[in-house]
């Protein structure tokens, strides 16, 4: 009885795929007598760019992700009617929309605030000795919600500018699209570099690509493309939270050295100073309300993009390049000083 339950379990899964595999293909034989069988043919009146010539304009010109997505429907099958059929056209749109939906998280690493945050809330979990409290997952999310808080004018932006244009129709092709919704997103790259200081990464990535930096007096924003600006944003990010989270290191590394060296003096070597420190650090941690401070330095350290595309990238008045810091929001009155006395080129 068994043996009969499981040929019939192998029989109906055999007859399941074989029946859905007939439906992505072609019809076998002889049509029908009175049905008609539509016959797959590109349609020669589409005029849009191949995916070739757009990666080759990528080497002179900014990348435009929304043409190349939107030129690869120029090379699926199309019908008589100009629709498209079924099997290997729907295949392609369902990889094509995966793709999207995989490089999302990567984008958002990329191009916003996520990086440091991330790195500087686990700077202090290790920094405070307790490896898994909390949680990655609570520190992921946590960094997910304060990266949407400081996103949401960049976001508002794109909405207004960008999405809410393009669906009443006053964008018509992903030109223009892509140009106005990648604008607020290098403003505040830009506006963080800017805040930061860190323009030898940026000259670094632009002298790699060719870019003559010899005189950073003659650069604008404008020369900058995509490709240049995301790693240097990035390069940028990294070095900052590495310099927030030596800060936020110092104090638990004095009572790391403390401990120790009273440990030493009673001579109990055998005891792990991290027993001790540990309870010692939480209580410093919650007595000084660390979690405000840390958040709210983090917060802070991100500025607001104020410049245009026309700005110089290098900032005359010395003076105003410094590391960022939770006291990094001086430096807006700084730019608006220099900006008021003409140092800047708007």
């Amino acid at each position: 009885m068994k043996q009969r339950n499981h040929k019939f379990v192998a029989a109906t899964a055999i007859a399941l795929v074989s029946a859905s595999t007939a439906l992505a293909q072609s019809q076998l034989g002889p049509p029908l007598p009175g049905v008609t069988t539509p016959t797959r043919q590109v349609s020669t009146q589409d005029t849009r760019p191949g995916i070739d010539q757009l990666l080759q304009a990528s080497q002179t010109q900014d990348l435009n992700p929304l043409a190349i997505i939107d030129s690869a429907g120029a090379v699926l099958p199309r019908s008589n009617s100009g629709q498209q059929t079924s099997g290997l056209s729907t295949a392609l749109n369902i990889l094509i929309v995966l793709t999207v939906i995989s490089l999302a998280p990567s984008i958002m690493l990329m191009c916003t605030c996520f990086v440091r945050i991330l790195i500087v809330l686990g700077l202090l979990r290790q920094a405070i000795g307790a490896q898994s409290v909390p949680p990655p997952q609570v520190i992921t999310a946590l960094a997910l919600f304060m990266t949407l808080l400081v996103m949401t004018p960049t976001l508002d932006r794109i909405n207004n500018e960008a999405i809410k244009p393009y669906r009443a129709g006053a964008i018509t092709n992903y030109e223009d699209l892509w140009t106005k919704g990648k604008q607020p997103v290098r403003d505040f790259m830009f506006a963080q570099i800017e805040a930061t200081g860190n323009w030898s990464s940026l000259y670094m990535v632009l002298e790699y690509r060719g870019v003559d930096v010899s005189q950073p007096e003659k650069l604008t924003r404008s020369n900058v493309d995509m490709i240049s600006l995301v790693p240097a944003y990035m390069l940028s990010e990294l070095k900052t939270a590495f310099m927030m989270g030596f800060r936020i290191y110092l104090p638990f590394l004095v009572i790391d050295m403390v401990i120790s060296t009273m440990l030493i003096a009673m001579g109990m070597m055998m005891l792990p100073p991290v027993l001790i420190s540990l309870p010692f650090k939480l209580l410093l941690f919650v007595l000084v309300d660390g979690w405000t401070l840390v958040v709210g330095g983090l917060l802070s350290s991100f500025a607001q993009p104020a410049l245009g595309e026309q700005a110089l990238l290098l900032l005359p008045t010395p003076e105003v390049m410094y590391a960022c810091a939770p006291e990094g929001m001086h430096l807006l009155a700084s730019m608006k000083q220099c900006v008021m006395s003409g140092g800047l080129r708007a």
